[in-house]
């Protein structure tokens, strides 16, 4: 069986321009593959789309477990959106980076025609997907099963920017991770960062449940600011959300800015 050839490393002859797949064909050609790969990750499937849906389902039939509201899905679908970005920008991405860089992987993508920012794109991208497909999923579920609506004051514009801000947020950290750890040092560490985000992100106990030192900790994580922000955009909950947005704007310039200069392809 040969090697494929979007694999193979360069050579010293340079391909002929006519031979050479524009950059765009190449991305799209990338985004279908890393959509591909995921679905067959089974380990990952679980841990982006059966674990958030069973959090959601769980903790709605019980009542007792999460805060004193007319409606208990109205608290948790939000926190479970933010946590299903979690999963996929921070978690899955992370660990499938990794393990390519580990194996080399990235290496021979760089020699094929698909350009760096190509691949980041593709990888970006397929994230997106993913995400939009949870939240379809999620909200589906809150609506069929809990008779879920949004809220009177909520704001569609809040929630897509906290979409993107947090997706930026928690991908700028997964390949941070990706890109300065061993494969196995990502794995524990993300694993570590989704159990922490779980628990101190305001998903499923609010924050101001917490400890006050714990308290004071969640509410700088972009966890507890990807809550809050889809709470107000959703009408679960009033205030601004600004301050929620630009801890996320924060958090996703900051773990970008780390990444793109700190990471190693192979």
């Amino acid at each position: 069986m040969t090697e494929p050839a979007s694999l193979r490393p360069v050579t010293s002859a340079s391909p002929r321009p006519g031979n050479a797949a524009p950059a765009l064909s190449s991305t799209v050609a990338q985004l279908g593959m890393e959509l591909r790969l995921t679905a067959r990750r089974g380990e990952n499937l679980f841990v982006i789309v059966v674990l958030p849906l069973v959090l959601l389902v769980f903790f709605s039939l019980v009542p007792a477990l999460t805060p004193n509201t007319a409606r208990p899905i109205d608290f948790l679908l939000p926190g479970i959106l933010a946590l299903a970005v979690i999963s996929t920008s921070l978690v899955n991405l992370s660990i499938a980076t990794a393990f390519e860089r580990s194996y080399g992987v990235l290496k021979r993508l760089g020699g094929s025609p698909l350009p760096r920012a190509g691949l980041i794109a593709a990888k970006i991208g397929a994230v997106l997907v993913v995400e939009v497909l949870q939240v379809a999923l999620l909200v589906g579920v809150a609506v069929a099963l809990f008779g879920w609506r949004p809220g009177a004051g909520g704001n569609p514009a809040v929630d897509l920017a906290a979409f993107l801000l947090g997706t930026l947020a928690f991908a700028g950290l997964g390949l941070l991770m990706a890109g300065t750890l061993r494969a196995e040092g990502t794995l524990a560490a993300a694993n570590g960062l989704f159990l922490i985000f779980l628990l101190l992100g305001g998903v499923i106990l609010p924050v101001n449940h917490l400890p006050g030192f714990l308290a004071d900790l969640a509410r700088v994580l972009p966890a507890s600011a990807l809550s809050d922000a889809y709470r107000i955009g959703l009408g679960s909950a009033s205030g601004d959300p600004l301050p929620s947005l630009l801890i996320l704007a924060a958090w996703g310039a900051l773990t970008s800015l780390l990444a793109t200069r700190l990471f190693r392809w192979e």
